[in-house]
Order: structure tokens, then C-alpha cells, then sequence
């Protein structure tokens, strides 16, 4: 009889163990279903909003979302003042590109000087190159087609060559659209740059127009920039290996931007934009954080900053993100290896990061809606992605 009872006994209690396993399972499922949910607000058709109040360990961090279906909404990149150069507020890119949204993007030079704003990276914007390659780092490519917006990332390399009087190829250009190195150097200036090329007068500059050498400055400097052409700028070795260069003589300039990743996935058309970042934390739905490959420093990725990102989700969606950092008590930032799994857990398959730090802004609906962590405020930056509704979006100039 006491066996009977005790067996009823036991068989109650694993009852009420079991009950409160499944009343817990419950709860944390809806906890991580909630998580990676988190709370969209729709702002716009095709433009949801979540601001989330995060926690990392027992540190506080704010994260501002938008979720964005690429069938309502074009992305595009933009560059400080439509220039090669220059710097300017990630809202005043925004604002004058008619966006109802938009985050900071690429590195850039920031400096006191004139050169201030010169991409860090690779940037190609309406089928333009103006900036190269640096160490073949991740980068978010952006095809706009008449009914959606195609998205692709992968580790890219610029090609850069002259063809000189139709037989010589010259693959040695250093550099486009940046400050010249007076030492040893070739850079090549298109009209994306400005109206001089801001050369001191240490080297050889050719003007092309159509095709052909129109004028050749020697040891002069900041030759002017033909519309309907570049200037070659070379001192050092490049300048004796281009000496033979006559006026009248045919050049052709020959810009381009492959993949290094074997089975890249290809974007549906032609690329239009192009935005590098460093490094990438997500491919094919799991955590790749390429720092090393990108010659980054385990500093950058293991120490928490604030941070802004961009992501393509499972349902075919994109994701922008900031997350504001430095504000102790308030929100820390995060780590490299944070930001992706936080990324993971929202379905992200493949995920980017941006320039971050001060530069870390999103603005939305005519305001900045983080926290920049600058002391004046939202900084001036190099360039941004921008967000537009496909149904009043402008065709680029």
C-alpha cells in the first residue's frame, strides 16, 4: 500500500516537474520568437522601424532597425556634395536626395584637409569608379530594376589600365580620385573628383579629352579636369614609364570591379552602386567575420564600439542597423562578434559592417533617430546609402 502511494507520489511530482518544464520552455520560446521579432513599426510602405533596448551581458545597448522590402523601396549610395571628396551630414545627403531614410556607409579620410572624405575603400556609384580597392575588402552591391531592388555582397577587386596609342597596357595606376604621392606614383582624376586635380607641380599631367592627349603639364600641378575626359598624374618612375606620351596621342582609360569569391552570387543586373565595408560577419546564414583577410585588427572587431551595418535577410528583405556605443550606463556598442550573432538571430544570411564609431547615424522621416556618439552631434561623413519609395523615387542624375 505505501509502495502504491509512493508511486502516486512520484508520479505527481514528475508531473509537476514536466509542467514546469513545458510552462518554461513556453516562456523562452516566446522570449527568443520575441527577440528575433522584435517590434517593426510600418512608417512608410515597404519602410518598418524598430527601436530595441538591448542587453549584452549586463550592459545596456540601443539599437535602431529598418527593415526594408526591396519591391517598395530603392537603395542608392550617395557622396558628400556628389563629389569624389568632401564631407557632409549623413541628414544632408538624405535630405537632398529626397530619402525618407538613410545610414552613414564607407571609410573615409578624416582630416583638417582638402582631401577630407576620400573614400577609405572601394566606391563605385551610378556605374562610376571613383575609388579603389583596399585589401579586397567586403563590399554591398546594388542593382535598382524597374520593379525591385537586387542586393549582393561579396570581397571585390577594382581594375584599373590604360591602353596607350592602342598597343601599350599600363595596369600600374595606384590610384583614383585621391591625393597624389609626390614621391612615386600614378593617379588617375575623373570629373567625380572636382574641377583641378589639387596636384602640387612635382610631376607629369596629361589631359585627355575624347580619347586623345589634348595638353601635357609639366611640373606644374593641379591641371584642370576635362568633363569629357581624366587627367593622368605621375611622378617618379610612372612619370619616365609615361614620357613618351605626345599631344594628339590615343589613351584609353579602363575602369572595372570583379569578385574574388568563387561562386559569387550575381546581382540581376547590371551594378550600379557599390559601398565597401570591413569586415564581413555573415555569409550564407552563418558567422564569417573575414577581419584578418580584410587586414583588419583584432582590436577593432573584439573591442565594443558603436556600429552600423547592413544585412540581407532569409525572406529576402534588407537590413540597416545602427548601434549607438560609447554612452556608459546609457548604450556601450558592441563587439564585431556581438553584432553578428545579433544579426543571426534576426535571420540575417549575409551581413556587412560599416563605418562606425562617431560616423554611426540613421535618420528617418527628416530627423537623426540614434545617438551619435560625437560630442557635437551627428558628424559629417563620406558618403551614405539612401532609402527612397520606388513609387516616388527620381531617376539618378
Amino acid at each position: 500500500m505505501k509502495m502504491k502511494e509512493n508511486y502516486s507520489s512520484g508520479c505527481e511530482i514528475d508531473l509537476i516537474h514536466a509542467r514546469v518544464l513545458v510552462l518554461f520552455l513556453c516562456l523562452l520560446c516566446a522570449l527568443v520568437a520575441n527577440f528575433a521579432a522584435q517590434d517593426y513599426k510600418t512608417i512608410h510602405p515597404g519602410v518598418e522601424y524598430a527601436q530595441v533596448d538591448h542587453k549584452t551581458g549586463s550592459d545596456p545597448v540601443k539599437i535602431n532597425l529598418l527593415r526594408l522590402d526591396l519591391k517598395k523601396v530603392r537603395l542608392d549610395v550617395h557622396h558628400a556634395m556628389d563629389a569624389a571628396i568632401g564631407t557632409e551630414k549623413t541628414s544632408s545627403i538624405a535630405t537632398r536626395k529626397g530619402a525618407v531614410a538613410a545610414i552613414n556607409a564607407g571609410f573615409f579620410r578624416l582630416d583638417t584637409s582638402i582631401f577630407a572624405g576620400d573614400s577609405a575603400g572601394l566606391l563605385h556609384i551610378d556605374g562610376k569608379l571613383l575609388s579603389e580597392t583596399n585589401y579586397h575588402r567586403i563590399a554591398l552591391g546594388i542593382y535598382n530594376g524597374k520593379e525591385e531592388t537586387d542586393v549582393d555582397f561579396a570581397h571585390l577587386e577594382s581594375v584599373e589600365n590604360l591602353l596607350l596609342k592602342k598597343k601599350i597596357q599600363v595596369d600600374f595606376i595606384k590610384g583614383i580620385n585621391r591625393e597624389r604621392n609626390d614621391t612615386e606614383d600614378l593617379v588617375v582624376f575623373t570629373p567625380e573628383f572636382g574641377m583641378t586635380t589639387l596636384t602640387t607641380p612635382r610631376g607629369f599631367e596629361f589631359l585627355i579629352r575624347r580619347g586623345r592627349v589634348v595638353e601635357i603639364h609639366d611640373s606644374k600641378g593641379s591641371s584642370y579636369i576635362p568633363n569629357d575626359g581624366f587627367v593622368i598624374s605621375a611622378t617618379g618612375r610612372f612619370r619616365n614609364e609615361l614620357n613618351d606620351l605626345k599631344i594628339g596621342d590615343r589613351v584609353e582609360l579602363r575602369l572595372g570591379v570583379v569578385s574574388i569569391d568563387l561562386g559569387v552570387t550575381k546581382t540581376k543586373g547590371v551594378i550600379e552602386d557599390i559601398i565597401a565595408g570591413v569586415p564581413q560577419l555573415i555569409k550564407n546564414g552563418k558567422i564569417d567575420i573575414t577581419w584578418e583577410q580584410e587586414k583588419s585588427s583584432k582590436a577593432f572587431v573584439e573591442t565594443r564600439h558603436p556600429r552600423t551595418a547592413v544585412a540581407k535577410m532569409k525572406d529576402g528583405k534588407f537590413l540597416m542597423v545602427t548601434v549607438d556605443g560609447r554612452q556608459p550606463g546609457v548604450s556601450v556598442g558592441m563587439n564585431l562578434n556581438e553584432l553578428a550573432e545579433y544579426l543571426l538571430s534576426l535571420g540575417a544570411v549575409d551581413a556587412m559592417n560599416l563605418d562606425g564609431g562617431g560616423s554611426t547615424t540613421m535618420f528617418l522621416d527628416g530627423k537623426v533617430v540614434n545617438t551619435p556618439s560625437d560630442k557635437e552631434g551627428e558628424r559629417k561623413v563620406s558618403d551614405a546609402i539612401v532609402v527612397t519609395l520606388r513609387k516616388t523615387a527620381r531617376n539618378k542624375k
